[in-house]
């Protein structure tokens, strides 16, 4: 059944990466690559540096840079594009509507229908400030579920607090602290946070750390 799904995965990566229904600009804005290090990435690889066979999950969807660094870890990777399964479930980006609870549940059904405590860490990225608050919650609530106690979470949000629009980004893991960022137009911020904001999103969570980065983004380290 998982090489099934990694292979729908992989299918389906190429779309949220290209797609100009997805994101503003699509395949013709020219894509903005940085290298930055990254001391949330470094935190959450190192609590897992001397153990292996542990499962992360990766929101950001298939990327062959992070199969590669994860699986050479002797870990195992599972990738879910959860920005692409939110525009298939909830309508397009401009036009989204988040809150409607059956669709919540088949989107739940369908990226995060884990047995409790199933990962041992997971990689958000971007993904959940593009979520409406309903939906949020509803993803954070089946997190903190399939996710094992003292496991890490790490994830990115925009710094600026009033912006509406923000870069899309994929993340690809170079090493244990290292980064490539590649701008793949913006979308709709559907909410922003300052850090109080973030400390009570995750507010059922062991603790919160914060590192602002110098791409205007918030890098969020969640300790379940």
């Amino acid at each position: 059944m998982l090489p099934d799904r990694l292979k729908s995965i992989f299918r389906g990566s190429g779309a949220q990466e290209g797609s100009s229904s997805l994101f503003k600009g699509g395949a013709a804005e020219k894509e903005v690559v940085t290298t930055r290090q990254s001391r949330g990435l470094e935190q959450f690889f190192a609590q897992i540096r001397d153990q292996s066979g542990l499962s992360i999950l990766d929101m950001g969807g298939a990327c062959q840079d992070n199969i590669n660094f994860v699986t050479n870890l002797g870990h195992r990777i599972t990738p879910q594009s959860i920005l692409q399964s939110v525009d298939q479930t909830f309508g397009g980006v401009a036009d989204t509507d988040q809150s409607n609870p059956h669709q919540i549940e088949a989107f739940l059904r369908e990226n995060l229908d884990y047995q409790p405590d199933s990962f041992d860490g997971v990689l958000l990225w971007d993904t959940l400030q593009f979520m409406a608050p309903a939906l949020l919650n509803a993803v954070l609530e089946r997190l903190h579920l399939i996710v094992r106690p003292k496991s890490y979470l790490l994830v990115y949000f925009s710094s600026e607090e009033r912006a509406k629009v923000s870069p899309v980004y994929s993340f690809r893991i170079q090493d244990r602290t290292n980064l490539k960022l590649v701008q793949r137009g913006t979308r709709p911020t559907a909410q922003v946070f300052n850090n109080r904001g973030l400390e009570k999103l995750f507010a059922k969570f062991e603790s919160v750390k914060f590192f602002l980065t110098r791409e205007s983004l918030r890098e969020v380290i969640v300790r379940r």
